[in-house]
């Protein structure tokens, strides 16, 4: 299976894990059964989040350090950079 093709299923279970979880609040089920769906879309996000990163290290990042353009080296590094800081807060 394609990498953007396993986003895109993930990305889709997200989305109905949220509705199931919009659902359980509504009908105001335990809160812990909520919470373990949050954590099961969180956990399907960081998926998602990381099969973005390979792909874009394995792509537009190899790619950029193939041409020895320095300028163009370090923004990438910086928004590597800035979307780990993101990661971390």
């Amino acid at each position: 299976m394609e990498d953007r093709e396993r986003l895109a299923i993930n990305l889709r279970k997200v989305r109905s894990l949220v509705e199931r979880i919009e659902r359980m609040l509504e009908e105001d089920e335990y809160c812990p059964k909520i919470m373990q769906q949050v954590l099961a879309s969180i956990g399907l996000l960081r998926s998602v989040h990381k099969g973005l990163m390979i792909r874009h290290l394995k792509t537009c990042f190899v790619e950029a350090a193939k041409t020895g353009d320095k300028k163009k080296q370090e923004e990438l590094i910086g928004e590597i950079l800035k979307v780990i800081d993101l990661y971390n807060k």
